[in-house]
């Protein structure tokens, strides 16, 4: 480095300032292009003294509730005023005990986490299950991967075992054959599928008619599928990984492409900031999809046994 380059940091020395993981560091690059470090003589990463700053607003306001990809485009100034932030809309009153007994589970006898999460399935139910343990755990697992105390492979690890227990869980519940029928999924970059998961186990404990093509279909298929299957919905989750900029637009392109009589519906954390859309229902927090149904329902009352 020479007497004129601007200081920099690395990767352990930004670990010990930040108290961010050099796996959270590492992740953020990858995939949110920030951090984005220099590389030494040695080709090992460097960070500029501005980054480091700005990593640290970050780590203060994730450890405040704050999302790691709603803070990515901000400057430091506009991280620096940021207030802290309200529980997500998505995190519903838990039983916190469970949950904390829960993640201790997770990093110090992840052997029985399967047991203990269809324990707890057994004994609340699932539409309680789903409220009051798997969604505000799911939440406190992100956070805890975001400040690094989880690594990739407990996150990875937790959603595998939760995506396993509500599988089983919906596939044991009796086939209502009722209207709306929903066709549930993500689009091609969105790997996401807890929170789709989620809300397919209550519509169906509703007695909607749901029918899942996974993760990442392309959009031309989810509107082939929709027309072969009849579909009443076409129900599509975002998290806040998924591209911000690309949501919108690809919400409209999809509402053109379907049959206009197929409603459109959208949800998850990476709708929270999007302006309406015309003629596609945003779905804002879990409960949203219950209170969609219930409308979706009210406009179809004669075809609502169908």
């Amino acid at each position: 480095m020479s007497i004129d380059s601007p200081p920099s940091l690395s990767i352990a020395a930004v670990e010990r300032e930040t108290r961010l993981s050099k796996d959270v560091l590492r992740a953020w690059e990858k995939r949110y292009g920030f951090p984005a470090p220099e590389r030494d003589a040695n080709g090992e990463r460097c960070y500029p003294v501005e980054q480091v700053e700005r990593l640290r607003l970050m780590k203060r306001l994730v450890d405040q509730g704050h999302r790691p990809g709603n803070l990515m485009r901000l400057s430091a100034a506009e991280l620096a005023a940021l207030p802290p932030r309200q529980a997500s809309p998505f995190t519903l009153a838990s039983d916190g005990e469970t949950v904390e007994q829960l993640l201790a589970t997770i990093r110090h006898k992840p052997a029985g986490f399967g047991h203990a999460m269809r324990h707890e399935l057994a004994r609340q139910g699932l539409e309680r299950f789903v409220r009051h343990v798997a969604a505000p755990l799911t939440a406190a697992v992100g956070r805890h991967w975001a400040d690094g105390s989880f690594g990739v492979f407990d996150e990875h690890f937790y959603t595998e075992e939760t995506t396993r227990v509500l599988r089983q869980a919906i596939a044991n519940l009796p086939a209502s054959g009722r209207a709306p029928r929903i066709l549930m999924t993500t689009l091609p970059g969105e790997t996401h599928a807890l929170g789709l998961l989620m809300a397919e186990a209550l519509l169906v404990l509703d007695g909607a008619t749901c029918m899942s093509l996974g993760t990442e279909t392309p959009l031309l298929d989810i509107v082939r599928a929709a027309a072969v299957h009849g579909s009443d919905i076409v129900a599509l989750s975002f998290s806040e990984a998924f591209p911000q900029r690309q949501v919108g637009a690809t919400l409209r392109q999809l509402r053109l492409a379907l049959n206009g009589r197929t409603a459109l519906w959208a949800g998850g954390a990476g709708i929270a900031a999007l302006e309406p859309i015309n003629r596609v229902h945003l779905l804002t927090t879990l409960d949203s999809g219950q209170h969609a149904l219930a409308e979706w329902r009210d406009g179809h009352k004669e075809g609502a046994t169908g």
